[in-house]
């Protein structure tokens, strides 16, 4: 598997396929196989002639685990996948991240919108704003010796979910005390790029897409029925509505 230096920060990617390119970035406690490659997101889209980027983000998969809350800042990890930009030598594409990806992928849509020819938020609304979603009691919940020492229900999910994802909790719960950095209304409203929201009809996690689609001016909006924020990635719905998204740039 490819990889590059961020600074001192060993970064993980896999590039597939030929075409425009869209660079991929991942959930909390997940990785780029387990959002993208495992639910056929990187078939789907090369396919469809897309030349498909996607990395695991510091702390998770492949790449380097760092332990300092300070180095998991949105805006840093929203550095990363601008460096790998960097080193692929693409200067514009377009963005999917889905959740904490879709914070990341709104972070630089908002700050670099010129390195984004369209934005995909998967698994985020206005959770993107107003937070609501995985806080204090999953970093303590990836702490705790066991899953069964872990009763908050959010925790005890993303305890599973990182469980089952072989992660490095200590790294996790840095990450997540780190980028907890939430947008303002005034910066989300500046996105200027073409953007899609997708989530699920029953996600908890995420908050509502239709009112991050009033904030951004000209977004869409794509609900995904009756699936909650782990069960709508690989959504057959939420591809087909991404691909008819992207086939509308020029």
């Amino acid at each position: 598997m490819p990889s590059f230096h961020n600074g001192s920060v060993e970064i993980a990617y896999l590039d597939e396929g030929e075409g425009d390119p869209i660079v991929l970035v991942h959930g909390f406690a997940s990785t780029k196989n387990v959002n993208w490659v495992y639910p056929g997101w990187v078939s789907t889209l090369t396919r469809a002639g897309r030349r498909v980027i996607a990395l695991d983000n510091r702390g998770h998969g492949e790449s380097d685990k760092l332990y300092d809350p300070e180095l998991y800042h949105i805006g840093t990890m929203a550095g990363d996948v601008r460096a790998l930009m960097d080193h692929l030598g693409i200067a514009r594409a377009d963005l999917m991240g889905y959740s904490m990806g879709g914070r990341i992928t709104a972070y630089l849509a908002a700050h670099d919108p010129q390195r984004l020819r369209s934005a995909v938020l998967g698994g985020i609304g206005m959770g993107l704003i107003e937070g609501g979603g995985p806080s204090e009691n999953v970093a303590t919940a990836l702490e705790a010796d066991s899953l069964d020492d872990v009763s908050d229900p959010m925790g005890r999910t993303f305890r599973a979910f990182a469980d089952q994802t072989r992660s490095d909790r200590r790294a996790l719960a840095a990450c997540l005390r780190g980028s907890r950095r939430l947008m303002t209304r005034e910066e989300t409203a500046s996105i200027p790029v073409p953007v899609l929201i997708a989530v699920g009809t029953t996600d908890d996690v995420a908050g509502s897409a239709h009112r991050l689609g009033e904030v951004i001016a000209g977004s869409q909006v794509l609900d995904i029925p009756n699936r909650d924020h782990m069960r709508a990635v690989g959504d057959r719905v939420y591809k087909d509505g991404v691909t008819a998204f992207l086939a509308q740039r020029p």
